[in-house]
Order: structure tokens, then C-alpha cells, then sequence
């Protein structure tokens, strides 16, 4: 999901978050599936096993000149978890000169909203559809149910594109309470830090760049991915807890075939679909993240804080970097 998103999300927060806050909590799906025997498992343990750079946080980065740098793998949450640094981090963001996020706009709400307000039609319908008129009368059916059920006011999000209610509807409520409560997530405490710090902030994208990414891709894929999650129903919160578990404990590489696993049975896979999202969404962007990252690495003493998805894989950031001639190895 695209960071500045997250900036739209902190105005529409649900109507019972904070009741539900206490609420939160979830079951670790991959411990549930040992528990089970699930036959699923053998599979997604391979998958991560097989996923290179897919254990580890944070990374250190040296240029040809052995100057050093850190790459750090972010969620994009404020759970105490996650944003309580490790001693590692820590000082290495001490140590850091300038510190670099996927985008600096968000520290700037005009900023952050005039970039929506620019291009209002990558996130709402503006020329007279609504996600009513866009969905069978079934799955719509499903969403109304669902979004009642989360205290999501279906009548004020029928304008938006169905991506921008999929991630409000996967955010569990206490992390609504908490943004509703003013809670930074990660980037964007890391970005704040720094700036209290008298370091230099910057970022590698822009949010219409972001924003871009997401309307892309075909409205019947967005569509179908926010079925597919509502559909998850109870099971939406084990997902984050199981992702969060895994994030603290630096297992990336086995984040997303554990969302493949989770994903409702039934649901017809729209290959296409998920393959153009993996190239515009992870890929497209990991290569513009590696190759902007390039002058701050090139310049050293950079902190550079990335969504975690975007390090491990053949494609990550890390092997892109490797690629680009910097010794990159595992700092955590």
C-alpha cells in the first residue's frame, strides 16, 4: 500500500475504533498452521526459505569508498512494536547524517493534501460511477455487510476507489485508535526524529508518483482485491497480527507467501492482475528506490527507511543495490 495513503486514512478513522482498540488482537496464522499440520505449510516455508535477503531488518550499505550506510525495512503501522527501536537501529540512525523515506511529503499535511486534491480521480470516482455501480449486486452486498461490520460509513465511501477502502478496511481498529490518538507510524516518527535532530530529511518518491502506481492497474483488479479482503472477515486481523509477528521478528521473506496462503478460497485468481501489481506496485518501484537511493548512498552517512516488502527477493532492493556495485550485508 502506498505510504501516503495513510495520510487519507487518519481522516476517515471508524466510527467504533476506539471501543474496539482493547479488542485488537489476532492469531499468528503460521502458528496456527503448525499447530494443525496445515498441508499449506511445507510450501510457504519453502517459499521463504528460497526468498533471498528475506531474513533481517536493517542492512548496512557501504560505497566504493567504504563509507558507510544503513538500509532500514519498515511496516507502515504505529504499533509500539514496531516503532520501539532496537539499540541497533538506534544508533545507526544516530549515526546517520540524513535521513531518507519513501516519500518526505508526508510530513507536510497541505503538502500531503494538495497532492489529492491535484488528482482527484486516482482516488474517488469522478465521472459519475460509484463502487455500487461498479460491483455485481452480490459482492456489493458483501462489502456493505463487511464495511457495517467494521463501523465504516458506507454512504461517505462509495465514491472511493476500491483500493483506498481496502486499506482503510485492513487497518484493524486499533490502529485507527491510535492514529485517531495522533500515534506516528514508523517513517514517519523516524522522518520526525530527525528533523528534531537537526538532520537533513528527504524522500525517494513522490505521492501523485505513488498514487499514480495504484491507479494503474485495472479498475476489475481493484475490484476484486477489495472483495477478496472483506471476504477475509475474523480472519483480516490474524492476517495483520501474523504480519506483525513476522515483521518484529525480521522474517520478510515470509510475508508475502503467507498472504498467499491466507488468501479465501473460492476466489477466482486473476494471474494478470496479480502479476502487473507485483511489477508496478513492488518491482516498478524497487528499482526507482535503489536508483534514487544511489546519491545518498553515494554521499554516505544516509539512513534510508523503505517499506520492508521492498528489500528481500531477486528484485528487492538489496540485490538491486548489490547490483549497482555497493557491499550491502545484514546489520541486525
Amino acid at each position: 500500500m502506498a505510504l501516503s495513503l495513510l495520510m487519507v486514512l487518519t481522516t476517515l478513522e471508524r466510527a467504533d475504533a476506539q471501543e474496539q482498540a482493547a479488542a485488537c488482537g489476532g492469531e499468528n496464522l503460521i502458528d496456527r498452521m503448525r499447530a494443525e499440520d496445515d498441508p499449506r505449510l511445507p510450501a510457504l516455508l519453502e517459499a521463504a526459505a528460497a526468498t533471498p535477503n528475506g531474513e533481517g531488518l536493517l542492512w548496512r550499505v557501504e560505497n566504493e569508498e567504504g563509507v558507510a550506510s544503513y538500509l532500514l525495512g519498515t511496516m507502515h503501522v504505529a504499533d509500539p512494536r514496531v516503532t520501539e527501536l532496537t539499540d541497533t537501529v538506534s544508533q545507526a540512525l544516530d549515526a546517520s547524517e540524513t535521513v531518507v523515506i519513501e516519500t518526505d511529503e508526508i510530513l507536510d499535511p497541505a503538502v500531503a493534501q494538495a497532492a489529492l486534491i491535484a488528482r482527484p480521480e486516482l482516488t474517488m470516482f469522478t465521472d459519475g460511477r460509484t463502487l455500487r455501480t461498479v460491483m455485481s449486486d452480490e459482492d456489493f452486498a458483501l462489502v456493505e455487510t463487511r464495511l457495517d461490520e467494521l463501523g465504516l460509513p458506507v454512504d461517505a465511501l462509495v465514491h472511493m476507489k476500491p483500493w483506498m477502502i481496502a486499506g482503510l478496511a485492513a487497518l484493524p481498529a486499533c490502529e485507527h485508535a491510535r492514529k485517531a490518538e495522533g500515534a506516528a507510524f514508523l517513517d514517519q516518527m523516524l522522518a520526525e526524529q530527525a528533523l528534531a535532530d537537526g538532520k537533513a530529511v528527504d524522500g525517494l518518491e513522490t505521492i501523485a508518483e505513488q498514487l499514480d502506481a495504484m491507479a494503474s492497474l485495472s479498475l476489475e483488479f481493484h475490484v476484486r482485491g477489495l472483495v477478496e479482503t472483506l471476504s477475509l472477515g475474523p480472519l483480516l486481523e490474524d492476517v495483520t497480527a501474523t504480519m506483525t509477528d513476522l515483521y518484529v521478528a525480521g522474517e520478510t521473506g515470509m510475508i508475502m507467501p503467507m498472504l498467499r496462503a491466507a488468501a479465501p478460497e473460492g476466489h477466482e485468481r486473476d494471474a494478470q492482475g496479480y502479476a502487473d501489481f507485483e511489477e508496478r506496485i513492488v518491482l516498478a518501484r524497487n528499482r526507482i528506490m535503489a536508483e534514487r537511493a544511489e546519491p545518498f548512498l553515494d554521499e554516505g552517512q544516509a539512513f534510508i527507511a523503505v517499506g520492508a516488502l521492498h528489500l528481500p527477493g531477486d528484485e528487492g532492493v538489496i540485490e538491486l543495490l548489490r547490483d549497482a556495485g555497493y557491499s550491502v550485508e545484514r546489520a541486525d
